[in-house]
């Protein structure tokens, strides 16, 4: 073996994108982010999606093959997001002082991801066909494990008693609504600015429900 071809990559070898490839698949994303947004995933079409990016069709298509593919990328990504709040959570800290800043970290999704939690809604309602088996696995592992660590904090009178998965549905019901239903939010509130009050009424709502007795 010579050393030209001990040093040759395997063939296999993806080849690192260039600075055009890596801004075209952003603005791609980033179109189809706002075209499933409003229309959800059966609404969206890639004509659609290469028209918000400023792309061709077939330029587009040399990215992704389908609808499906930048659909997959932006969900998966999406979920890394959704995840982080719960994964910040510090088993070791004062418990009401830790569930109080879950609750504004996800408050804080809502506001600056709207888009985004809309387009997880829309998987969620589809029945999740493409994120179910990250639901099944990395969700409930994070889940379970969050849930122990309530109990173990309601056990030794940290916390009032509750129910640990479900405190974590409650979570997510009342701060992604916010952005779930903006318009709505948006209309009944005449038009201001939701999230402060929202993040007030939260934490008083949370408090007063887990402070120990």
């Amino acid at each position: 073996m010579t050393k030209r071809s001990a040093q040759a990559p395997p063939r296999d070898a993806t080849p690192p994108r260039t600075r055009i490839q890596k801004r075209n698949r952003e603005l791609i994303l980033e179109a189809a982010l706002e075209v499933f947004s409003q229309t959800g995933y059966r609404g969206a079409t890639l004509d659609q999606i290469a028209a918000e990016a400023g792309l061709s069709k077939p330029n587009l298509l040399y990215y992704y093959p389908s609808k499906e593919a930048i659909h997959r990328e932006l969900l998966h990504g999406l979920l890394d997001t959704w995840l982080d709040p719960l994964k910040a959570l510090d088993h070791g800290g004062e418990p009401l002082d830790e569930i109080l800043e879950y609750v504004r970290r996800k408050l804080q999704l809502a506001r600056d991801f709207p888009r985004e939690s809309r387009i997880f809604a829309n998987e969620i309602l589809q029945g999740a066909p493409t994120i179910l088996p990250d639901l099944e696995g990395d969700l409930k592992t994070l889940v379970d494990r969050t849930a122990q660590t309530i109990n173990h904090w309601v056990k030794a009178d940290r916390l009032a008693p509750v129910d640990p998965v479900h405190l974590i549905f409650s979570i997510w019901a009342l701060t992604q609504h916010y952005a779930d239903f903006e318009v709505q939010v948006r209309a009944v509130n005449g038009g201001a600015d939701p999230f402060p009050a929202a993040e007030q009424h939260l934490e008083t709502l949370f408090r007063r429900m887990l402070s120990p007795a």
